[in-house]
């Protein structure tokens, strides 16, 4: 049977470097049997966590109404995220930054995820992968504290422009890494 795959994208920028990299990914994925759900960050209205710990206590996962409320329930019957995103500033781009933090609700109503497995797909302008580190970093811990299995991470450096992905092998690793599931 095969994995239920949340991709959750961060960029504003659409068919962006970033974006291709999600698309190809759920491409192998699909061909290998997966179910897939992308989910664009982007496009939706998530305001940050307040911490108020009303969480699921109102009838829906945030207390806060905004796009977070119609996220839950795929995450929720999720067994697999996928992150793809451009870098910013040397982490999540705030659209997909505030996703996760709402994620803090299915811990405060102690409604364990079924997520298992997780995916970081990262393009940047910066040609140094030194400066993908924080991204790199923030995911690894956020892998530690929920107990979730690295199933790979793949940076593109030097992604300024739109289509630049185009030019490198990045769209075809990201291809067998969604097959290879």
């Amino acid at each position: 049977m095969g994995k239920n795959i949340l991709v959750l994208t961060g960029s504003p920028r659409k068919g962006g470097n970033s974006e291709k990299l999600a698309d190809a990914f759920i491409a192998g994925a699909q061909e290998a049997g997966h179910m897939v759900m992308k989910y664009a960050t982007a496009d939706k209205t998530i305001k940050g966590c307040i911490d108020c710990k009303t969480c699921f206590k109102k009838g829906a996962a945030c207390s806060i109404s905004d796009d977070f409320n119609e996220l839950a329930p795929h995450l929720a019957a999720a067994d697999m995220l996928v992150l793809a995103t451009p870098l910013y500033w040397f982490s999540f781009p705030t659209q997909l930054k505030a996703a996760l933090d709402k994620m803090y609700s299915f811990l405060i109503a102690e409604k364990p995820l079924a997520i298992k497995e997780c995916v970081l797909l990262v393009t940047g302008g910066d040609k140094e992968e030194k400066v993908f580190e924080g991204i790199v970093r923030s995911y690894q811990l956020m892998l530690e504290f929920m107990g979730w299995q690295d199933r790979g991470v793949i940076v593109v450096p030097g992604m300024h422009d739109k289509d630049e992905i185009l030019k490198t092998d990045a769209l075809e690793r990201a291809k067998t890494l969604g097959e290879s599931l």
